[in-house]
């Protein structure tokens, strides 16, 4: 019997979660490498298992930080605008 190492999580979750509510591009790259976790492991590929799971956790992470980014700078914007806007209206 072959000692198998544990299976790495496939953080699909975290792919599917941050590819719908965040950023798509960065997102889709996180499903494609959460889905290679579970079938490269079943190969006996461990090592590209774990890879895979790394790039799944890193991808789905860049989705959410790039979507949160985005909205530190949209908040920034439009709220400047505002406040320009109710001081000239003053």
């Amino acid at each position: 019997m072959e000692n198998k190492p544990p299976r790495p999580s496939s953080y699909l979750a975290l792919a599917i979660i941050s590819t719908i509510l965040c950023c798509l591009p960065t997102g889709i790259v996180s499903i494609i490498y959460a889905t290679k976790v579970n079938s490269t492991y079943e190969d006996g590929k461990y090592d590209e298992a774990n890879k895979a799971s790394k790039n799944a956790k890193i991808w789905g992470l860049a989705s959410i930080g790039i979507a949160l980014f985005g909205w530190i700078i949209y908040i920034l914007i439009f709220g400047i605008a505002f406040l320009g806007a109710i001081g000239s209206a003053q």
